[in-house]
């Protein structure tokens, strides 16, 4: 889940502003979300000390919209004796000149009682204020089944992210934006900056790709293996949207990287994959995939990156190989990336180079989708009748329910009785009717299996 946040900071009049107010129990991270929504990649405006130590606030500026945050500190006194009076105290001052409240909890720490009474409290007097669940703490894939757990507070679905890693924060921010803007402004769409990765092995043209799309000599070209050593940033823009797209040094294999340049090359072409929205994987498409392409492509797909395979040079390769072939050899060499769809291209003279950004585009805005619970469930129980999992030993296994959890990639939370009597070939069954009847052909997913323990163990599959 990497962020398109970036923004000119301007000074920003002083008004009277929607009031954003940030709650949870201590240790969940508010101070850090607060730094991350209003000190990285959004435009800072009068950051303003609060009435109190605890309380700092800063004014932001995100689609056109201006809002303050405030970041509410010691809700939830770890004093229990003290809990009923200060939680009261605390949520009713946030309260008070909120236009809307960011509940945080902590994924790592899971569902805590002190985050019961505060929902509890946020239910019975914030009828007329909107709230939105945010978990924080989300930091790696591991951690979003645990997301789910979250729906037991009865607070709406969560919002997962990490604030120490600036994940999730654009999803947080859109909703943020749709929940402030009053009748008198149409929510607008909140498409953020696509941010392309353009990574390859050396020399396969990826500078040329770049200028290509630029249009101009933005990057260096040059025929020389290892020109480029910085992730170089290139704006560009397209029917009145920014893109970014990023050119990275070309991998090598690791027993050929000898310096300490070629080494954080290598890295900054891996935090280049795990910032940018789409990874564009260019291949040479009249040589064999190497090694070290085959790794690229298994590190794209375990980050859950959209991908799209890049075959450059088709013009000297069409006369050997059709595209269908070509698709069938790639599938083999790089089986991680067979939901990644192909484009073949000519970056030299442009051929094919603005469909490819347009697939991207497309892409992209179809891994921001969410599948609501109710469809998600109907396609799960369609899943479950034409193809019941088969009993393992004396266990039957059976599915009961699923939700999403969050996006980008999409990632999904099935809950059975015993996710070890799933075996790999029915969940890839079930990922494939997921593409199929979800429209996610060509976007990675990420489908976890959770134990969940009923009473009635009769209902499910």
């Amino acid at each position: 889940m990497a962020e398109n946040l970036d923004g000119p900071s301007r000074l920003l009049p002083r008004m009277k502003l929607p009031l954003v107010a940030i709650v949870g129990r201590p240790n969940v991270g508010k101070s850090s979300l607060l730094n991350c929504l209003a000190g990285r990649r959004v435009s800072i405006v009068d950051p303003t000390p609060g009435v109190t130590r605890d309380r700092v606030s800063a004014t932001i500026e995100y689609d056109g919209l201006a809002f303050e945050i405030v970041d509410t500190g010691g809700i939830g006194i770890v004093d229990r004796d003290d809990l009923g009076v200060h939680v009261e105290s605390q949520i009713a001052r946030a309260m008070a000149d909120a236009s809307l409240i960011l509940f945080v909890v902590d994924v790592r720490e899971g569902v805590k009682q002190l985050d019961r009474e505060v929902a509890q409290r946020l239910r019975e007097r914030a009828t007329s204020i909107p709230v939105l669940l945010v978990v924080n703490k989300v930091d790696s894939a591991r951690q979003e089944p645990d997301v789910a757990d979250f729906f037991s507070l009865g607070m709406g679905e969560p919002i997962a992210v990490s604030a120490e890693q600036i994940l999730g924060t654009r999803d947080l921010l859109a909703q943020v934006i749709e929940k402030l803007a009053g009748p008198g402004r149409p929510a607008r769409a909140t498409e953020p900056v696509l941010k392309l990765a353009v990574v390859g092995r050396q020399n396969v043209g990826k500078s040329t790709f770049v200028n290509a799309i630029a249009r101009e000599e933005r990057v260096i070209v040059s025929e020389v293996p290892g020109t480029t050593r910085d992730a170089v940033d290139v704006q560009f823009e397209k029917d009145g949207r920014k893109f970014v797209i990023i050119d990275t040094a070309g991998i090598q294999q690791k027993s050929k990287v000898k310096s300490s340049i070629e080494f954080f090359s290598q890295v900054r072409m891996e935090d280049a994959v795990r910032r940018c929205d789409v990874a564009l994987l260019l291949l040479d498409a009249t040589q064999e995939v190497t090694r070290s392409e085959k790794r690229l492509g298994e590190f794209i797909a375990n980050e859950g990156k959209v991908c799209i395979v890049v075959a450059n040079k088709w013009d000297l390769a069409a006369g050997n190989m059709t595209t269908g072939e070509y698709a069938e050899y790639l599938g083999a060499r790089m089986p991680g990336l067979r939901y990644a769809p192909i484009s073949c291209v000519t970056a030299k003279e442009s051929r094919n180079i603005q469909a490819t950004i347009d697939l991207a585009q497309a892409l992209f805005k179809t891994s921001l989708r969410r599948v609501g619970t109710g469809e998600l469930n109907r396609v799960l129980k369609v899943v479950r009748e034409q193809n019941r999992p088969r009993s393992r030993g004396t266990k039957a296994p059976r599915i009961y329910y699923g939700t999403q959890v969050t996006t980008a990639p999409p990632t999904f939370v099935i809950f059975v009785n015993d996710p070890s009597i799933f075996p790999p070939d029915y969940r890839r069954y079930v990922e494939g009717a997921f593409r199929e009847s979800l429209g996610f052909a060509e976007i990675p997913l990420r489908i976890h299996y959770r134990a969940r323990q009923r009473e009635d163990d009769g209902q499910g599959s």
